[in-house]
C-alpha cells in the first residue's frame, strides 16, 4: 500500500529576468542557492490541540518563498491551516510575524503576508507544462527544521495523479531528497526558476516526493488574489472508471462510463436523487462499490473514463443546470443537477495534517 504523507515536521509543545521558454539553463547550484536562497523562508505556525490536554500546542514546521518584496508569500495549505499563530524566518535570520491572506484546501495552497521591514528578495516563477522526466532540479526549504537546506535530483515522473488528493491534479514527482519540513518550499529548475511546490513524499520508498505543478499554482493564485478562494463547481460524486467487462465478473447490466459509488450528503447530486453504490466486491485486486449509476454523459458529452467525468465537470459554471445521462437499472436517463460552488470538504487537507 502506497502511504502519502506531507512535509510538514510537526512537533509538540507541553506549554499555556527570465530565460526564454524552452531555453536550456546550466546554472552552478551555488549560484541558484545564492540567487533564491533569500527569498525561501522557514514557517512555524502554532496550531491548538483539542484532543490533547496535555500537549495542547503543536508548532507545525514548514517552508514557503517569497513572491513578492513586499511580503507576499506562497506555502503548502495544510503547513498554517487552523494556526493560532505563524512566524516566518527570513534567511538573515529575522523572525516576522505572518498572516494567512487566502487558502485553498484543494490544491494545497496558502498565500500569505509577512510583516517584512524592508523590501524582500522574491522568487521567479517558472512553467510546468514543459518539464520532462529527467530535467534536474533542487529544493531548498526546511527538512526536519534545518533552515535553508538544498537537495538535488531529477524529475522522476509528471502527471502523476495521486487518489488521496481530492484536487486529482497532475503532480510532478522527483527524487531529489525531500523530508518534513519541505511542505511549501520551491522545487527549482536549473534556471532558478519555480517549476512546483513541494507537498508530499511517499513513506514506502526513498526519494519520491511530489510537487503542485507552478502552472496549477498560477491559475488558483490568481483566484486567491481576486476573490480570496477558488471557485470550482461541484456535483457531490465520488467514483471511478467502470469497465464494461467487469459484467462478466458481477452478473448485472454494466456499460462503460464513470460509476458513482459515493453521492456526498447535502450535494447537489444527492437532491437530484442520484445513487451512490451498495454492493462492495474486490476483483483482481480492484476494489469497486457497485449498484449505483453509471454517468455516460455530461450535457451530451460522452464520459468513458473518470478523467473524462472529471474533464466535462470542470468546464461547469456555479449556478448552471447540468444533463447528467446516467444508466440505471439497464436503462438510460437523463437526471439534471444545479452546479454548486465546492465548498470545503471533510477530507480536504485530512492526508497532510
Amino acid at each position: 500500500m502506497l502511504v502519502i504523507r506531507a512535509l510538514a515536521l510537526v512537533s509538540a509543545l507541553v506549554v499555556a529576468s527570465a530565460p526564454a521558454r524552452g531555453a536550456s539553463c546550466e546554472e552552478p547550484l551555488s549560484t541558484i542557492y545564492a540567487k533564491v536562497a533569500p527569498a525561501v523562508v522557514s514557517i512555524q505556525a502554532t496550531k491548538i490541540n483539542k484532543a490533547r490536554p496535555d500537549r495542547r500546542f503543536e508548532t507545525i514546521v514548514g517552508s514557503g518563498f517569497l513572491i513578492e518584496g513586499d511580503g507576499h508569500a506562497l506555502t503548502n495549505a495544510h503547513v498554517v491551516d487552523g494556526a493560532a499563530s505563524i512566524v516566518a524566518t527570513l534567511d538573515t535570520g529575522e523572525k516576522v510575524p505572518t498572516r494567512v491572506l487566502a487558502l485553498d484546501s484543494v490544491l494545497d495552497l496558502a498565500l500569505l503576508k509577512l510583516h517584512v521591514p524592508t523590501p524582500q528578495a522574491v522568487v521567479r516563477l517558472g512553467e510546468s507544462g514543459g518539464v520532462r522526466v529527467g530535467d534536474d532540479v533542487v529544493t531548498i526549504g526546511n527538512p526536519i527544521g534545518l533552515e535553508q537546506t538544498m537537495t538535488r535530483g531529477i524529475v522522476s515522473a509528471i502527471n502523476r495523479v495521486l487518489p488521496s488528493l481530492s484536487a486529482e491534479e497532475p503532480m510532478l514527482q522527483t527524487d531529489a531528497p525531500i523530508n518534513p519540513g519541505n511542505s511549501g518550499g520551491p522545487l527549482l529548475d536549473r534556471c532558478g526558476a519555480v517549476i512546483g511546490i513541494n507537498t508530499l513524499f511517499s513513506e514506502d520508498a526513498r526519494n519520491i516526493g511530489f510537487a503542485i505543478p507552478i502552472d496549477a499554482v498560477k491559475v488558483a493564485l490568481k483566484s486567491l488574489k481576486d476573490s480570496g478562494r477558488v471557485v470550482r463547481p461541484w456535483l457531490g460524486l465520488q467514483g471511478r472508471t467502470l469497465d464494461p467487462s467487469l459484467a462478466n465478473v458481477v452478473r448485472m447490466p454494466v456499460i462503460a462510463g464513470f460509476l458513482v459509488e459515493v453521492v456526498e450528503d447535502g450535494s447537489p447530486a444527492e437532491r437530484a436523487g442520484l445513487r451512490g453504490g451498495r454492493l462492495s466486491i474486490s476483483v483482481q485486486g480492484e476494489d469497486y462499490l457497485l449498484g449505483g449509476d453509471i454517468v455516460t454523459a455530461v450535457n451530451g458529452s460522452p464520459v468513458r473514463t473518470r478523467e473524462d467525468f472529471g474533464a466535462r465537470v470542470k468546464i461547469l459554471k456555479v449556478g448552471q443546470r447540468a444533463r447528467l445521462t446516467v444508466f440505471r437499472d439497464g436503462t438510460a436517463r437523463d437526471v439534471t443537477v444545479n452546479v454548486a460552488e465546492r465548498p470545503r470538504l471533510p477530507y480536504d487537507l485530512s492526508d497532510q495534517e
